[in-house]
């Protein structure tokens, strides 16, 4: 393994391969989270990961924009692959993080691989009342927690990973994983919304989500769509919103799959 410090951000490079993926977690989770996955990725690729900011444990309390986010993931890859563009590998916020790196560096990117979360931004248009007000719901209180801090803000976080179902250990999620939800909600003409640009990957694309879950983030529209694209794939697993820990065999194995064919 080699450790690289990038914008301050500790990344680490392991595996061997002509290609290089990027893999980026969500909420509440950290690099960690992709241990199985690069142990199986590491004798064919080199794979470069690392936590967002704010999310390691003793991490200061920050709150980026989408624009500085995507230039720390310019960063990272003009670093770990300055002449090849990278795949991607992306859960929950890395979803949202790495559709908009690729959108404003598409010669960066070669491939995507996105888990459960697609077109975001077509939810408002798709979702029921009720759905919509059970995002609302548990993105309110996570961003209501990240403005109350400390303690409080700690346990109010930790009770809605419980109420979620997150994997993650409960001793490492802390309220400053909440900055994405805050910004998202209160940044003015910084909220991440505002700042988005559609999903309209030039790419072949991998999207795998899970079907046990009482809402999906992504539009059937969507996938139908990109079920039709040469070079992509859409695959629904019998899980929620963490496929690669409900079912790590079958989730490797589609990876392992789609990955080794090149892009034209």
């Amino acid at each position: 393994m080699q450790t690289l410090v990038v914008d301050g951000v500790e990344v680490q490079v392991e595996g061997t391969g002509p290609e290089t993926l990027l893999l980026l977690h969500g909420w509440p989770d950290t690099l960690q989270l992709w241990d199985p996955t690069v142990e199986v990725l590491r004798d064919r690729f080199r794979c470069v990961r690392f936590t967002l900011p704010g999310y390691a444990p003793g991490s200061p309390r920050v709150q980026p924009t989408l624009e500085e986010i995507s230039g720390l993931l310019l960063h990272i890859v003009d670093q770990v692959s300055p002449e090849q563009p990278v795949t991607l590998v992306l859960h929950d916020w890395g979803c949202i993080f790495g559709y908009q790196f690729a959108m404003r560096h598409p010669q960066r990117v070669a491939r995507i691989v996105g888990v459960d979360v697609g077109d975001a931004e077509s939810l408002s248009r798709t979702l029921s009342k009720k759905q919509l007000l059970m995002v609302a719901g548990y993105q309110l209180w996570l961003a209501l927690a990240w403005k109350i801090g400390g303690g409080l803000g700690d346990r109010m976080t930790r009770h809605m990973a419980r109420f979620l179902r997150a994997p993650a250990d409960p001793a490492r999620i802390s309220v400053r994983m909440n900055w994405p939800y805050h910004r998202t909600w209160f940044g003015g003409a910084q909220s991440l919304p505002r700042q988005s640009r559609p999903l309209r990957p030039a790419c072949p694309m991998l999207f795998i989500y899970g079907k046990r879950k009482p809402l999906m983030f992504h539009s059937k529209r969507w996938t139908d769509e990109l079920a039709q694209r040469p070079g992509s794939r859409v695959e629904a697993f019998e899980t929620g919103h963490w496929v690669m820990v409900s079912d790590p065999i079958g989730f490797h194995r589609v990876l392992r799959e789609w990955l080794p064919a090149r892009p034209a």
